[in-house]
């Protein structure tokens, strides 16, 4: 687990370098084509590399082991760069919208070929990061992950539609390009941030089932019935789960040492791989029943 935390650290690092050079190509290549996509881009990459700085540093802070103030360490800190992330692309997003709305009432000519030329360095330059992205697993990973790919197709539709207008006189299909992009960036980012408000609301994981979990468990020979079971996630990546398990009150300590074991590897299937077991007895009464 330390060892994918090292490597998450690495790859938002990249991530972040190649944002803050291309991003200075960007600015001064968006005011030589006088081409509003470009522009509205990169103004959205200087948000983007400010939010992967502070990204970039929660990462490492969340690498941290746990201490007398965050006793289950750090890792929830991983998500504070994916709420940053996602805040900066809307912020940005206004912006680019305002700034295409006026570009449709009032089309400007641009340098198509100008154009052409930054949309190849922007599709190599993301493209790397995409590539070292792409088997990320922390939330705030893939939310840089779905950033970088963004940029690439981004790039993508500038390429094509650069090439159309060295063909065609059509400068209004660079507001149209640049909303196109915006509209894309603001569906994602809702679902980053719908899932990312999941988990600092402690909902259960999506990928695993709580009922079937609890019939696995139930199944194990020696265990009456469970209940006050809770589960969920610190980041999207290490699951969670307490629980309190009716025994036989005949069971010895070796019983029970093996009953805690064989309900960990329950769990371990199912990608828990932190759990806190109690036992009970029958008709002993459980105060936390009700929670």
């Amino acid at each position: 687990m330390h060892q994918h935390t090292q490597n998450s650290t690495r790859h938002i690092s990249l991530a972040f370098f190649l944002n803050l050079v291309f991003t200075i190509i960007e600015i001064i290549g968006g005011f030589l084509t006088n081409s509003i996509a470009i522009i509205s881009d990169a103004l959205h990459d200087l948000g983007d590399t400010i939010s992967l700085a502070a990204a970039w540093y929660l990462q490492k802070v969340s690498n941290r082991g746990r201490d007398k103030y965050y006793t289950y360490g750090y890792k929830r800190f991983s998500l504070l760069g994916a709420v940053i992330i996602s805040v900066m692309l809307i912020v940005g997003a206004v912006f680019i919208i305002r700034e295409s709305v006026e570009r449709l009432i009032s089309p400007d000519e641009v340098n198509a070929q100008g154009m052409l030329y930054l949309a190849i360095l922007g599709i190599i330059v993301n493209g790397i990061a995409v590539l070292r992205l792409r088997k990320g697993t922390s939330l705030n990973e893939k939310v840089v992950y779905l950033h970088m790919l963004e940029d690439v197709l981004g790039w993508i539709a500038v390429l094509i539609v650069s090439i159309v207008m060295i063909f065609v006189n059509a400068p209004v299909l660079d507001p149209l390009l640049s909303l196109g992009i915006t509209v894309w960036v603001l569906f994602n980012v809702y679902k980053n941030l719908k899932k990312t408000f999941r988990i600092f609301l402690q909902e259960v994981p999506a990928h695993i089932d709580i009922e079937k979990l609890e019939k696995e468990i139930t199944s194990i020979e020696g265990i009456r019935s469970v209940h006050d079971l809770h589960l969920w996630s610190l980041d999207g990546v290490n699951n969670i789960i307490t629980l309190h398990a009716v025994i036989d009150d005949k069971s010895t300590d070796e019983d029970q040492q093996i009953l805690k074991k064989t309900i960990r590897d329950k769990c371990d299937l199912f990608n828990i791989r932190h759990a806190t077991i109690e036992f009970e007895t029958e008709g002993e009464e459980c105060i936390f029943e009700e929670c």
